[in-house]
């Protein structure tokens, strides 16, 4: 694989840690904590881990692979002989609807019910129950594109810390790959739109950013679209867009929304004739493509990934894909999803691995305090930093026919200041 450093910053709802705050000020009656010599949800021969996951949401918009993905880094875990001799008791993910109060809820359940030493994973665009977590001390992996995934002391993304924080650095991965795909960012320029949240405000500052210092002119960037609902007409948007250069069309229109949008938006751009590059960081999904018109508004889209494509031939994706296999019953179409569970359950694993037979609270944090390796499917892995900046690797794949094929291949680039 190629060198690697630290990379790729997806920016989402920053606004949701103040509602956070506010739930849990009284929220922490029960200790994480060793007490009486033991670990919370750790025996003799086993440990308990949970999972929060948003499988249904009010978009159509699902994570629900993740939980699959998890499960099956745990069962090759646990074929294994366990971690330290202690098979993993995963309890599987419980569906925080995309919803706020529902994730604080699974939270508190997952650890004052079910007492689970560890979460992994969690992926939702809603992190409510992060406060009470890290209170808690209960340690916490999963979509590292939230700002509570940096900087609290037991909650750490996958692949790192992937939201630019004050003082730190933006991964350019997304438009360093567009720029070989267009033959170089100079003389190019890029539109960008986003929803009208917190989320939308964070990813268009961000990403304005990071494509101008890549040379890109950047003639649009937005974030107008309604978070709440798909518009039904985006003819004001493809409107905007397609007369941001100067009155004609720029080089690429970046998407940072959901698959429901990006359908919407896609096919409302091609119907203008528009003939440059589309890209967006969500719509890495095969199952997208068993609808014809999905499949015909992602056609020719190139999308950003945070991890090895699933079109490498490398000993670890095929480890991945034959876990995948085996924990689903089946072939089943794999997804980004898949990926976030199967990586959060391996970042887990592999710190709990480190921290020995006497695995309590303190001895993980210990053991995550100095933890670094090399060559994962998600770059070089590395602690403190990774709860600060991004450690992983970038790539782009693009749907053609049908299929995905890499379009700029799996690799690192040196990242800029945030402003």
């Amino acid at each position: 694989m190629p060198g690697r450093r630290p990379i790729r910053a997806f920016a989402t709802a920053a606004a949701l840690l103040l509602a956070a705050t506010a739930c849990n000020s009284a929220s922490t009656s029960t200790s994480g904590s060793e007490q009486g010599g033991s670990a919370r949800g750790v025996t003799d021969d086993s440990i308990k881990v949970g999972g929060i996951v948003s499988m249904t949401t009010s978009s159509g918009y699902s994570k629900k692979d993740t939980d699959l993905g998890a499960k099956a880094r745990y069962d090759r875990a646990n074929a294994e002989g366990g971690i330290n001799g202690r098979k993993i008791d995963y309890l599987g993910a419980e569906d925080d609807g995309q919803d706020p109060g529902k994730n604080l809820a699974a939270a508190r359940k997952l650890v004052q019910q079910d007492k689970v030493f560890a979460i992994s994973p969690m992926s939702s665009v809603t992190f409510s129950g992060a406060d009470f977590l890290d209170k808690q001390k209960v340690p916490t992996f999963g979509w590292g594109t939230i700002p509570q995934f940096c900087g609290p002391k037991y909650i750490y993304g996958f692949g790192g810390c992937m939201v630019p924080m004050p003082g730190g650095t933006i991964t350019q991965s997304w438009p360093e790959g567009l720029a070989k795909v267009l033959g170089g960012a100079k003389g190019k320029s890029v539109a960008i739109l986003a929803n009208d949240n917190d989320a939308g405000t964070f990813a268009i500052r961000t990403y304005k950013q990071g494509f101008a210092a890549a040379g890109f002119k950047v003639t649009y960037a937005k974030s107008t679209v309604p978070a709440t609902s798909t518009p039904s007409d985006w003819s004001a948007y493809t409107k905007e867009i397609l007369r941001s250069d100067g009155g004609k069309a720029p080089d690429a229109v970046v998407s940072v929304m959901q698959t429901p949008y990006n359908i919407g938006l896609f096919t409302a751009v091609k119907r203008t004739g528009y003939k440059g590059l589309i890209t967006d960081p969500t719509d890495y999904d095969p199952g997208l493509l068993a609808k014809s018109a999905t499949k015909k508004a992602l056609d020719g889209v190139h999308v950003l990934l945070s991890f090895e494509p699933f079109e490498s031939d490398s000993a670890q994706m095929k480890q991945f894909k034959a876990d995948i296999r085996k924990a689903a019953g089946k072939d089943v179409p794999l997804n980004m999803h898949m990926m976030t569970g199967y990586m959060s359950a391996d970042f887990f694993l592999a710190i709990a691995e480190k921290a020995g037979k006497n695995l309590t609270t303190e001895s993980f944090q210990k053991a995550a305090g100095s933890y670094s390796d090399t060559g994962t499917m998600v770059g070089d892995r590395a602690l403190p930093k990774g709860q600060k900046e991004a450690f992983g690797c970038g790539a782009l794949v693009q749907l053609k026919n049908g299929k995905y094929e890499v379009s700029s291949p799996f690799k690192c680039y040196e990242p800029i200041p945030f402003k």
